[in-house]
């Protein structure tokens, strides 16, 4: 379908099909921005040629030690300039990266380093303790390990392994990419949190990468040379693939190792961040900032948010402050953000209450993707878009992963359909736009009625005195389930728990109000997100 009668001498060649690769952006930017800052990190700033010259290096280098194309190489690194060296260095020199979370312990570090096969492991100086552990109860052989100080961090070499730095110097600055032959090929492997059971091994491939750098640049209304904070965690989806992009558009990289109010404010005043994306929970910290942490500035600084979906109340506090915040959703296995909240100029005109709240949906398709939609999990036919009817979002496109490694059961489940089931719980708006309602293990059916924890939490978020909240399901004998509240409140206020349930009361259906509130630190996973699976945990025991 699609091809002429007659297509003699019409076939691929060199000249005319190269393989997509985000490779590309940078072997790009050395020639067209070379002098341009590319990463900044305290005393490391680099430009663009220097940038592609230690991309080489580390590539050269673990050829020289063998690793092969196809082989794993692994990182536990915190966003550092090495690791943002990696995210091109490995596979240049085609392998495949594998970028670990910095917070997990050692039993599943060393679950992955098996099941992933990694040759090599890149490891800041502050985790080597986890991974030694690891090593010990490795069951494949024990990876080569190159240790990572971070001198402007104070965190400073202190084993017998070789540091990164020498390890570069091992490397040939003019080292000849090792570039994909088929697009398809592997370049990334990120393992899901594998809150119920073991992770599950993530595979990206270089066109859906390519193309997520391409559809966030559009979404993103990205200028040239914009200046861009890595608070993401670059194990996070590849730092949701804005490393990769970052040299499309000639920007800078502003490396940050440690989240926190007065870094953020700061890379903004002293450095000129004009881009950053972060969880809400990232959003509540800039917003509930201490005077002495704040900085002034005269710019606009533009934020993507992704994780639980932003309250309302939140998107309202923290745009006066000089932020621009669009709700951006994805998981994993989508590279990161596939959906986002595009702007419509037919609601400027709203009150505040109605555009933050607008704001805080979960939106439309970004323009790497084919369709993300609503549909009835079992038939596979679109759920009512009347801006009640749930369904599961479904996903199909460019940028969803190519499956899971050694798993061909689930990722058959998975694309079960011709679609990528997300597991996540949505309505549509009659314009198209989806409002994620809840994962579907958060959903708490309460005597036969759906309530959306998401719902009751923007309730609760509205409150003066909470800082964060989770609502889950509490076993009740009469009802099955009912809303258990967990709330964290801001540094000196005070609200009880027959407070809070009162002013759910008022502004939620009597069913959907709290019918009990627990005030704690609430645990969180390294990316911001609130891990529920421990709040229930608790609920079940109350």
């Amino acid at each position: 379908m699609g091809w002429m009668k007659d297509e003699t001498g019409l076939g691929r060649t060199a000249a005319n099909f190269v393989p997509l690769t985000p490779l590309s952006h940078l072997k790009r930017a050395a020639h067209v921005f070379p002098d341009r800052e590319a990463v900044v990190y305290h005393g490391h700033r680099k430009t663009y040629a220097e940038y592609h010259a230690r991309v080489s290096r580390l590539a050269s280098a673990l050829v020289n030690i063998g690793v092969e194309p196809g082989d794993v190489v692994a990182a536990i690194l915190p966003n550092i300039p090495a690791h943002c060296e990696a995210h091109f260095g490995v596979p240049a020199a085609g392998a495949v990266l594998n970028a670990i979370n910095t917070r997990l312990e050692a039993d599943t570090i060393a679950y992955i380093l098996d099941h992933g096969e990694a040759r090599v492991v890149l490891c800041d100086t502050q985790f080597l303790p986890v991974l030694g552990a690891a090593l010990e109860i490795m069951e494949r052989p024990a990876p080569a390990i190159i240790e990572v100080p971070d001198d402007g961090a104070g965190v400073h070499a202190h084993s017998d392994y070789m540091t990164y730095e020498e390890f570069l110097a091992t490397g040939d600055p003019e080292f000849d990419w090792i570039m994909p032959e088929d697009e398809w090929e592997s370049l990334a492997l990120n393992y899901t949190s594998g809150t119920t059971g073991r992770p599950k091994g993530v595979v990206y491939h270089h066109r859906g990468a390519y193309l997520m750098t391409m559809g966030t640049v559009v979404s993103w209304q990205m200028p040239r040379y914009p200046k861009y904070l890595t608070i993401v965690p670059l194990f996070h989806c590849n730092n949701w693939n804005h490393v990769w992009m970052m040299p499309l558009v000639g920007g800078t990289v502003v490396c940050c190792r440690d989240i926190t109010a007065r870094a953020i404010y700061d890379a903004i005043a002293d450095e000129g961040v004009t881009h950053f994306g972060g969880a809400p929970i990232v959003l509540n910290m800039i917003v509930n900032a201490r005077d002495e942490e704040r900085r002034s500035f005269d710019h606009v600084v533009d934020v993507f948010t992704a994780g639980a979906p932003p309250p309302a109340a939140t998107l309202a506090a923290i745009e006066p402050l000089g932020f621009t915040v669009t709700q951006v959703y994805g998981l994993t296995e989508t590279y990161g953000h596939v959906t986002e909240c595009l702007w419509q100029h037919g609601w400027d005109d709203l009150n505040d209450e109605e555009r933050y709240a607008i704001k805080a949906r979960t939106g439309i398709l970004m323009p790497m993707m084919e369709d993300i939609t609503a549909m009835d999990p079992e038939t596979m036919t679109q759920t009512p878009m009347d801006g009640e009817s749930l369904g599961e979002i479904m996903i199909r496109g460019n940028s969803v992963m190519k499956g899971y490694l050694k798993n061909p059961e689930a990722t058959e489940k998975a694309f079960a359909g011709g679609y990528f089931h997300s597991g996540d719980i949505a309505f549509q708006h009659p314009d198209g736009y989806l409002k994620i309602a809840d994962r579907a293990k958060d959903i708490i059916i309460s005597g036969g009625e759906n309530i959306s924890s998401v719902e009751v939490e923007g309730v609760l978020m509205r409150h003066p005195a909470v800082l964060l909240c989770a609502v889950v399901a509490k076993p009740d004998e009469k009802w099955g389930e009912v809303p258990c509240a967990f709330v964290e409140l801001k540094d000196g206020a005070q609200v009880d728990e027959a407070g809070l349930i009162a002013f759910s009361r008022e502004r939620l259906a009597g069913f959907k109000t709290p019918k009990a509130v627990v005030f704690m630190e609430l645990p969180k996973t390294s990316t911001g997100k609130i891990q529920k699976f421990e709040l229930r945990q608790i609920a079940k025991e109350m």
